[in-house]
């Protein structure tokens, strides 16, 4: 039991999971306003963030083991729906671990400019992502901890930000944007609470400690993305100051020299959120090896984390961005798939212990899941013109699912048992 996450450290890694601090909220201002924004930030986690960590809450009590989610699945709905989630999960992954080490070379790059360029610009992403990869060696309960420090890092100069800001009252402005395209930024960062159940055997009582954390990290996320916002707001600071990556000087603006400690912060931010990512996706390769989808050497966590890192920094060259909607749809359809596994299993296995339980029976169940997947579909529907490039996020998105249907037979074929 020493060596296993209590409620604290996976508090932190859930946090950096999901957040990582205020960093891609900016957008949400800019788009929506003051107002508008905090408005967004109360109902999402109520409709969105609130009934997936409920989900999550129960089925990692109920099933507390190592996967998390894919394993939910296969136990639910068979192993080609189990093989889809994890298709799709760690097809989402490639997407966000090529992001995270772009924005801490940019990051590093105001205060080194030759990070920017060849050959840091190309080494450092992959020191990056080898750093979490050794870190991760020394077990879940070394990332847990270290998620502890860099959490405490990273709040610092926002909770200096929020002290030191001066109360001129919120300016009135336009809003700049459509509410929607705040809802998906909202989304976004709101997103991947199923990410902390994959090291289910490595968590001290699971069944009482994963719905604690469900609750507390909602709270925390929600807390700090809208306190350094009104903070900001009551500076007297206009809406229209924000866009991505505003931060550093929305805290110069405040005081001159709190620009460097949250420039770094971006930083701790990134490793924090690549280090507390690895550690959970890992563990699906894993899971996968034990059920004959993956190859049986995947069954070691060293070489499930050395096979993500790989394809993590092969993915660095493909130079993809961050698309809000393309994380949006690969995300979405694995959380589809937990939701129905969610009700599959109220019905077809009642007597199943659940030491925590979403109220209401299987109409509770149903209602649980129906907002989080009723607001998938109306970002998808209302920001389906977004492209990466020349191609539509939504063809890619459904080209990348299609490939996990072909891929599956292969894998079940030269993974089986001999």
């Amino acid at each position: 039991m020493k060596n296993k996450l209590g409620l604290l450290p996976l508090v932190a890694a859930t946090f950096f999971m999901v957040s990582g601090g205020p960093y891609g909220i900016e957008g949400l201002v800019q788009q929506a306003g003051y107002a508008g924004a905090v408005a967004i930030l109360l109902v999402i986690p109520l409709i969105w963030a609130l009934p997936t960590g409920m989900m999550v809450g129960e089925l990692a009590a109920a099933i507390p083991a190592e996967g998390g989610f894919y394993v939910w699945v296969r136990r639910a709905l068979g192993p080609f729906w189990g093989f889809q989630e994890a298709w799709l999960s760690l097809a989402a992954s490639v997407f966000d671990m090529a992001a995270y080490p772009a924005i801490f070379v940019l990051s590093l790059g105001q205060l080194w400019p030759p990070a920017t360029h060849n050959p840091y610009r190309v080494l450092i992403p992959v020191v990056v992502i080898l750093g979490c990869v050794a870190w991760n060696m020394l077990g879940a309960k070394a990332v847990g901890d270290g998620s502890i420090v860099l959490g405490l890092l990273l709040l610092a100069p926002f909770g200096a930000m929020v002290a030191l800001a001066p109360h001129r009252g919120i300016p009135t402005g336009a809003v700049h944007g459509t509410w929607y395209s705040g809802l998906v930024i909202a989304m976004w960062n709101f997103m991947g609470w199923d990410n902390a159940s994959t090291v289910a055997q490595e968590v001290k009582d699971p069944q009482k400690t994963y719905p604690r954390t469900m609750f507390w990290s909602v709270a925390a996320v929600a807390l700090v993305y809208i306190v350094p916002i009104l903070a900001v707001g009551y500076a007297g600071v206009s809406s229209t100051s924000w866009s991505d990556g505003a931060w550093v000087s929305l805290a110069g603006g405040i005081r001159p020299w709190l620009a460097v400690p949250v420039l770094l912060t971006i930083m701790v931010s990134v490793v924090g959120q690549v280090n507390s990512l690895t550690m959970s996706y890992s563990r699906i390769p894993m899971a996968m090896a034990e059920d004959h989808l993956a190859p049986h050497i995947l069954r070691r966590v060293w070489c499930a984390l050395l096979l993500c890192g790989t394809i993590w920094i092969l993915a660095l060259s493909l130079s993809l961005e961050r698309i809000l909607l393309m994380d949006l749809l690969l995300y979405g359809a694995s959380l589809i798939l937990e939701f129905v596994a969610l009700i599959v299993l109220r019905i077809r296995q009642p007597g199943l212990a659940r030491p925590f339980r979403i109220p209401g029976g299987l109409r509770g169940a149903i209602a649980i899941a129906a907002p989080p997947c009723l607001l998938l579909v109306i970002a998808a529907v209302l920001n389906r013109n977004e492209k990466i490039g020349e191609i539509g996020a939504a063809p890619l998105a459904i080209g990348v699912a299609i490939c996990g249907l072909i891929v599956y037979p292969l894998a079940k074929k030269l993974c089986a048992s001999k």
